[in-house]
């Protein structure tokens, strides 16, 4: 362990001297550091300074922590706290500057981007290559490069006549030359004196470059005032025709703040309205009610077997529109449905040549389950969904127009940006709704954009879609959160100011603390999930029993219907309109429908007398009496098709018909008409001509049809794409850590000094079979650790430290201080053998 009173010399040796907990800290906010587990802290020092490793752990800054890197990345390396302080507070000062630095320089310290105590903070070197200013990429806070870069090919001669321009004494050498420039140029009232003397326009060049970007163009001859400002240094030469602003200069004229605009808190979330929570829950029960009712209406509409897949995977455009006119909405509302019903492993393609979408079989389970149970499985799949409807419509990298149901729609920061934006609704106050930008704001303050800002970036885009679909879903009600949504998420009410607890965060407005810091695990989300489905039961309709008959041959649902008088209703009738109530028409047509489906002319009315709250309107009765007479007449067969019926007038009559030409009938009986069309175009035929046939069995029984149900094999609803390595638990941090430690002490342990040519740091030590035997039985008698070099069964070498207990056999029993446990070697796998350093 190193003396926490040296100062680290390097980023491994700050790693050595931190504890377990900070450790731990590194890996939950930085877990592709652990992927795989380095061998010792030397290692994952050098993987926390890959360039990968790097951008992945700037992106995920805050504005301020990010704000405070590009400030170290500009100031001396190594930089006193003090200097930090000032080139983010500038010279008049900043209390809330002051009071967030500590805390974003301990978010920095904690991810290994910064390290190093207070008097010599050091940005990692690749951290700082990044955010550094350089001719290729400027740097995010718009300064430039130092005078000592700038000047660094320039000749010795220019150089002096810079120094003498300025009134400064002429010097033997560049670099005190330059040492002098810099000075002047950090010395204010010397600085604030050589800028007065400048012609106006001299001034209003260098205003034009002070906030960056802080290279312009010049001509071969220069103006009179520009030719002044490269005379006194403070324009310097890059390029033919180029000049840079100096940082020193840059930061004189910005009063000292690397940026222009610092922010240290992040913007409040304000409310856009307030609701009462009743008005808010039932709002949003009500719209979960809908948003079951239209992806079971999108099931059953496939449920024959939907749309063909395109061959390169998707849903085309033509049944996208057809499934937006079926579901009576639009477009990109029905693609969220479809996409929706997929994510929660509801339909699937069914395999097959003729490839085409259907149900899968944990659709007919969905279907059994309660209504608040199916709506936070829904729900769920929304949460952790990493494929976006949104980008339905667009392009991919290859300029292809992306399809529903398609690849190219998985973004992996999806799910987080939805867990994010209900968090920030979850911490304002029960039943006020946000207003888009501030939460917009607060969301790019978060995850700022490195580089240029732009409008449509796309954690903004996932933002505006996680509210539209949270409103579409019933997560939220007019836009707050509801009681339901807040229990899915596991999110308690929000605290207000006079009962917060007392504690760190509590220097923070309330509507900073988070409410709910990272998505929760399986079992709490399984938990969270069964309280927002009691929340939300009582709140969805109760299913009806019984509907309303009209004289003009319509049935209206005032409400849901239970789910058996709905499905045969669906037979009986056609639905004509939707809504609050839906309004079902009965037609000759249904009702033979109805018949096909093997019901009875006495069946229909015992159920329509059943489930009718009114009297049954004769007009109905009539109909139903008349298509029954009708159904069954004339029955169909096989011959290719035939006709039979025991009414040979009938029979002349369709013999008779124009109509029939085209299935080329003939008599064989009084009572049997042949035709060489099928049996199902004849059945077509013969109803199209205004008859009422029913098609039989090769027995001569009436077949009876029902819609035929079309499942896949069993599906497994799509796997997220994730966003880089899972954050590992806790179980496997103390594991890892375990392992780094015991392999750095194995690395870092000083060997006895001996004879013997030393091994290099990180190489296998080498002793021949008979002094490994001899070491490891003295090392048995003492009691002594050793440190070996290891060659496991599949090749991989490793070091470890030791203390044998017996050598037997050929194998040594030891306790292995790498494993932390009891070990047995076999004696020729082992490389070399060196006895460890006395303390």
């Amino acid at each position: 362990m190193s003396n926490p009173a040296v100062p680290p010399r390097s980023l491994a040796e700050a790693l050595r001297a931190r504890d377990d907990v900070s450790l731990a800290a590194l890996l939950r906010a930085r877990p592709d550091l652990i992927t795989p587990v380095p061998t010792d802290l030397t290692q994952l020092a050098t993987r926390a300074g890959t360039r990968a490793s790097v951008v992945r752990a700037l992106e995920r800054l805050d504005r301020f922590a990010l704000q405070t890197a590009e400030a170290l990345a500009v100031a001396a390396d190594p930089a006193p706290y003090g200097e930090l302080l000032a080139l983010l507070t500038g010279d008049d000062g900043d209390p809330a500057v002051s009071a967030a630095l500590p805390r974003a320089l301990a978010t920095l310290r904690e991810q290994a981007l910064v390290w190093g105590d207070d008097e010599r903070l050091r940005l990692v070197r690749t951290a700082r290559e990044l955010l550094a200013p350089a001719p290729q990429h400027p740097s995010p806070t718009g300064l430039g490069p130092t005078v000592q870069e700038a000047t660094a090919g320039m000749s010795p001669g220019r150089i002096q006549d810079i120094v003498t321009a300025t009134g400064l004494g002429s010097t033997h050498d560049s670099v005190s030359a330059v040492a002098s420039l810099t000075a002047l140029f950090t010395d204010r009232e010397r600085m604030s004196a050589l800028l007065a003397g400048l012609p106006e326009e001299s001034r209003e060049v260098l205003s034009r470059l002070v906030w960056g970007p802080p290279y312009g163009q010049v001509t071969a001859e220069p103006a009179a005032h520009l030719r002044r400002l490269l005379d006194l240094g403070l324009l310097v030469p890059t390029a033919p025709g180029t000049v840079v602003l100096p940082r020193e200069v840059a930061l004189h004229l910005r009063g000292g703040r690397a940026h222009r605009e610092v922010e240290p808190l992040p913007p409040a979330v304000e409310p856009a309205a307030t609701h009462r929570p009743q008005v808010v829950d039932a709002t949003a029960a009500g719209q979960a009610y809908t948003a079951l009712a239209t992806v079971e209406e999108l099931l059953k509409d496939w449920d024959e077997g939907g749309p063909a897949v395109l061959r390169a995977g998707g849903l085309s455009v033509r049944d996208l529109k057809r499934t937006a006119v079926a579901l009576d909405v639009a477009e990109p509302v029905a693609a969220f449905w479809v996409e929706l019903a997929y994510a929660a492993g509801l339909l699937a393609s069914d395999g097959e040549a003729d490839e085409r979408y259907a149900a899968t079989p944990a659709h007919d389970e969905w279907l059994e389950q309660p209504p608040a149970e199916r709506w936070t499985r829904l729900a769920e799949a929304w949460l952790t969904a990493t494929r976006v409807s949104g980008l339905v419509g667009g392009r991919d990298a290859k300029d292809r127009t992306l399809s529903t149901l398609g690849p190219g729609l998985d973004r992996s920061a999806a799910p987080e940006v939805r867990h994010r934006v209900l968090t920030l609704l979850a911490g304002l106050p029960e039943g006020a709704s946000p207003s888009r930008e501030s939460v917009l704001a607060r969301l790019r303050w978060e995850r700022p954009l490195r580089g240029p800002q732009r409008e449509d970036d796309l954690r903004s885009r996932l933002a505006e879609w996680t509210v539209t679909e949270a409103e579409l879903l019933g997560v939220t009600g007019r836009g707050a959160l509801s009681g339901h949504g807040r229990a899915l998420l596991g999110a308690s009410a929000p605290r207000t100011p006079d009962k917060a607890p007392e504690g760190p965060g509590d220097k923070l407005p309330v509507h900073h603390r988070p409410t709910v810091a990272e998505p929760l695990s399986p079992a709490e989300q399984a938990t969270a999930s069964a309280a927002a489905a009691r929340l939300l039961a009582p709140l969805l309709p109760e299913p009806l029993d019984h509907v309303l008959l009209q004289a003009d041959l319509t049935a209206v649902a005032p409400g849901p219907l239970q789910r058996s008088l709905a499905e045969v209703l669906d037979v009986l009738a056609d639905v004509e309109s939707k809504g609050g109530a839906t309004v079902y028409r009965f037609t000759p047509g249904s009702v033979r429908r109805a018949l096909d489906a093997g019901q009875s002319a006495s069946d229909l009315h015992a159920f329509l007398a059943a489930h009718a709250r009114t009297p049954v309107p004769q007009p109905l009765t009539y109909l139903i009496d008349d298509v029954a007479r009708r159904h069954g007449h004339l029955r169909v067969g096989a011959a290719s098709a035939y006709v039979r019926c025991d009414d040979d007038a009938l029979l002349n009559e369709i013999l008779a018909d124009k109509r029939a030409a085209g299935l080329r009938l003939r008599r064989l009986a009084p009572t049997v008409l042949a035709a060489q069309a099928d049996p199902a175009s004849l059945l077509d035929g013969l109803r199209a001509m205004g008859f009422a046939p029913a098609a039989e069995s090769a027995e001569g029984d009436v077949l009876i049809t029902r819609a035929h149900a079309h499942r896949t094999p069993p599906r497994t609803a799509p796997e997220p794409v994730p966003d880089g390595p899972p954050v590992p638990d806790a179980t496997l941090l103390s594991a890892a850590i375990r392992a780094i430690r015991a392999g750095d002490l194995a690395a870092t342990t000083p060997r006895r000094q001996t004879d013997q040519p030393q091994p290099a740091s990180g190489e296998l030590p080498r002793t021949s079979s008979a002094e490994t035997l001899a070491t490891m039985q003295a090392a048995v008698l003492t009691g002594e650790a050793l440190w070996i070099g290891y060659v496991n069964a599949e090749g991989s070498a490793s070091q470890r430290v030791i203390a044998p207990i017996r050598v037997e056999g050929g194998f040594v029993t030891a306790y292995d201080h790498t494993a932390d446990e009891v070990r047995t070697y076999p004696l020729h796998r082992v490389t070399g053998v060196a006895e460890l350093a006395e303390e």
